[in-house]
């Protein structure tokens, strides 16, 4: 009893951890202190962060250990802007991606693929009649095109075919997708989107924009709601495999937004995933979900507005003509919005006036002109406000837009990834020579004391949150070249466009994001301290572990 009575009271008050993390590098992404050696957690919260000793003082007789082992952790990774369902989609889907992954090089290769995955899913084909691929890239083919519908024929004469551009925003289809989908040679564009024809006029089975949307919505909707929630766990695991602790569905609609809360609700997300729902296809479904609370780990989180298309596939809204597109264009042509003006103005309006947080897609100088716009007259009718309505991908952008977007208060989430799998591509086809290295200008904001993002766009690419980091940092393309030496940024920064900044462009920097008392115990574990090697190797570092508030969601064998 004199032993309790004369304890000082710190020990009296001392919390007791469920687990305390040491043993490695600790990368807090707290400026306050940047390092750690030991965490302590408890209720799926950081309880302590500091040397050994003093994380120690947490321990009691249940406290477990998780022995770094030499191993780096950080804050788990905040997905910026990526398509989890999407993703979930390509996951189970035929890879038809070009190296380094996969093995898709020209239309043969591509179409042997497709018959490979058709012959080892033959019941699953049979169930959707549908045979899908994902992920081919005219830019990686020995042919430079897309492939037709002649091409998918040779696949199956019987079975649609559709197989997604590596983009997300294109596709081809064969002879009785095309039929599936209801698309004819009187088939009229719709608007934002457009149906390659040939000098036939009959459709060639490539499908623009709104034009892929539709007719991807109709082939897989045999697919059911199951088929979609067998899309969304899936997506969800192969997001926690590349160390994210918080997935985004970035453009989805009603039916699937209520897809992945059915999922969160029966218990089917280990980590968190939030959704921005089109606003084109119905506000009201966005006003009356829309949260900054996780329920079962999911939440709505806004809105999204998408004004152009895919500036590798030349339907980006430039300001100028493309250098050197590939494919039958017309002298000057500069793509094309997906969105009209009076759209985009009214869309902002929208959301300033209710107070909800606004993601717009534009990816070239002609679609950031009418986002800039759209702000600035919402700004000036509403006045300044913490809205962080933000900027997806702005991979074509000149110098004064950033100033544009630093003035109004934007939040950008950039694309440096493209640097690697598109950098040469847009040298040799999009913006030239003289414009290449300012792609995904990340540099310009560092410059400018900006806080930005970086995402993957994921199934563009798989989500590997390795291959962003090293494209942020390095920028080196396919072929060894360095795209724009000025706009590399250093690896610290390049960890805070993917953890704590993210966090702040969601209204989530109080409970995530960096490694601090009483924030969430996301964390991710990597096989080697992104600051301490070569930064030319980062790609070739394993996520090994990802831990969502305190439980291992992923680990590697």
């Amino acid at each position: 009893m004199a032993g309790v009575l004369l304890a000082p009271p710190a020990a009296l008050a001392r919390e007791l951890a469920d687990t305390i993390y040491s043993g490695g590098p600790i990368l807090t992404m707290n400026d306050a202190t940047p390092s750690a050696e030991a965490v302590a957690v408890r209720d799926g919260k950081v309880l302590a962060v500091g040397t050994a000793a003093e994380v120690e003082s947490h321990r009691g007789p249940e406290t477990k250990t998780f022995d770094l082992a030499g191993r780096t952790m950080l804050p788990g990774f905040f997905d910026a802007h990526g398509h989890m369902l999407m993703g979930g989609l390509q996951a189970l889907s035929a890879n038809l991606l070009s190296p380094p992954d996969g093995e898709v090089t020209d239309i043969a290769s591509l179409t042997e693929s497709l018959r490979g995955w058709a012959a080892s899913n033959a019941d699953a084909v049979a169930q959707a009649n549908l045979v899908i691929g994902f992920g081919y890239d005219p830019a990686q083919l020995v042919e430079e095109r897309h492939p037709t519908r002649e091409d998918l024929d040779t696949v199956s004469a019987d079975v649609p075919v559709f197989v997604v551009h590596q983009s997300g925003h294109m596709g081809a289809a064969n002879s009785k997708a095309l039929e599936a989908a209801g698309i004819t040679s009187d088939s009229e564009d719709p608007a934002g989107g457009k149906i390659l024809r040939g000098a036939d006029g009959q459709p060639t089975g490539v499908l623009e924009e709104n034009a892929f949307y539709a007719a991807l919505s109709k082939l897989i909707q045999p697919l059911g709601a199951e088929g979609f929630e067998t899309f969304a766990r899936a997506g969800a695991e192969l997001w926690a495999r590349y160390g994210y602790t918080t997935a985004e569905e970035g453009r989805s609609v009603p039916a699937t937004a209520d897809v992945l809360r059915k999922v969160a609700d029966e218990g089917g997300f280990k980590i968190d995933v939030l959704t921005y729902p089109d606003v084109l296809v119905d506000r009201d479904y966005i006003a009356a979900h829309v949260s900054r609370e996780y329920q079962n780990r999911f939440r709505v989180a806004g809105a999204k507005l998408t004004i152009d298309g895919s500036p590798q596939g030349f339907t980006a809204l430039r300001d100028r003509p493309y250098y050197d597109p590939v494919g039958d264009y017309p002298p000057g042509y500069k793509g094309y919005a997906a969105a009209t003006m009076e759209q985009t103005v009214a869309v902002i309006d929208w959301a300033f006036a209710n107070g909800i947080q606004i993601n717009t897609h534009a990816n070239a100088e002609g679609a950031s002109d009418m986002l800039i716009a759209s702000i600035d007259a919402a700004t000036k009718k509403y006045g300044p406000a913490d809205r962080r309505a933000v900027l997806i991908h702005g991979q074509f952008l000149r110098e004064d837009q950033v100033d544009s977007y630093k003035r109004l208060n934007v939040f950008m989430s950039l694309f440096p990834m493209h640097t690697f799998y598109w950098g040469d591509w847009h040298r040799e086809h999009t913006v030239g020579p003289e414009l290449v290295d300012d792609i995904s200008p990340t540099g310009w904001l560092v410059k400018r004391g900006m806080r930005f993002s970086t995402h993957h766009d994921a199934p563009v690419a798989f989500p590997d949150s390795m291959r962003v980091l090293d494209a942020t940092v390095t920028r080196r393309s396919r072929s060894g070249d360095i795209v724009g030496p000025a706009q590399r940024v250093d690896v610290m920064t390049a960890l805070k466009a993917m953890t704590i900044w993210p966090a702040y462009q969601h209204f989530e920097e109080t409970t995530k994001g960096s490694i601090e008392p009483g924030k969430l115990a996301d964390f991710v574990v990597l096989s080697a301290d992104p600051t301490a090697i070569d930064p030319e190797t980062l790609d070739t570092i394993d996520v090994l572990a990802t831990i969502k508030e305190g439980e291992v969601v992923f680990e590697a064998r």
